[in-house]
């Protein structure tokens, strides 16, 4: 075969049906990895809530004193399904206690995909709220994570008295007593006001337990991507106090 006779064959090539489907297939595998790359690069359902661990702490303590001063902004529940339908940004995630008087997004003046809220009685951060909080910032991004506590809390108050009486309260509910029980032993050893003291150490401690929680948390912490706090609401006024900030 000459050599014009070769290059004539190779100018004139027609693939087989094989690499045709072949060339086919890494075409299609191309445009879906473009896809999902598009998808996860597209504009959260709400840019607004893209902020920083400080900057997130802010808009709380905003939306707390609005909320005490009785001043509240209208949020349109209505016009924002659509975007939140498609997903979450949410600005911070609360661990609060499941006190029907306690209610985060009416505290913070928030809308609906602003906030990532875990409840439980005694706020307590157990193995399934760390693994929420975990999903709240390595997923969702959140920036802040804020324990909430507050006065008069019923679940600190019974495991005081389950100390002191040395008794054991009925169903489940032990497993209340047993998670709070620490800072309720602590709060009795400092003395003062009992349940005052028991509330905000069981804050305290809850927020260096979420802090140190590998390996998700604490290498957000460390990275400055996150901050943890703690807070007690006032019943009467509707103040959340900050405490244990980091």
């Amino acid at each position: 075969m000459c050599h014009k006779c070769s290059e004539s064959r190779h100018d004139g090539f027609v693939p087989s049906r094989r690499s045709a489907m072949l060339l086919a297939a890494s075409a299609l595998g191309l445009a879906f990895t473009g896809r999902a790359l598009a998808k996860e690069a597209k504009a959260p359902p709400k840019p607004q809530n893209v902020l920083s661990p400080d900057a997130a702490l802010k808009r709380l303590t905003e939306g707390n004193a609005r909320y005490v001063q009785g001043v509240s902004r209208r949020h349109d529940f209505k016009h924002e399904r659509e975007a939140l339908a498609g997903g979450q940004n949410p600005f911070a995630a609360v661990l609060s206690c499941a006190d029907s008087r306690i209610a985060p997004e009416y505290a913070f003046d928030t809308g609906r995909g602003d906030l990532f809220v875990c409840r439980v009685a005694g706020n307590f951060a157990g193995v399934e709220t760390i693994a929420s909080m975990e999903y709240a910032v390595a997923v969702l991004g959140a920036p802040l994570i804020l324990v909430l506590g507050h006065d008069a809390c019923g679940a600190v108050d019974a495991t005081l008295k389950a100390i002191k009486d040395n008794t054991s309260p009925p169903g489940h509910i032990p497993a209340l007593v047993d998670a709070i029980a620490p800072a309720a032993k602590a709060a009795m050893q400092q003395g003062g006001e009992v349940l005052d003291q028991a509330i905000r150490q069981n804050v305290i401690d809850n927020v260096a337990k979420l802090k140190s929680a590998a390996p998700i948390l604490n290498a957000a912490v460390e990275q400055g991507k996150l901050n943890v706090l703690g807070g007690i609401y006032r019943l009467k006024t509707g103040t959340v106090d900050l405490i244990a900030q980091g």
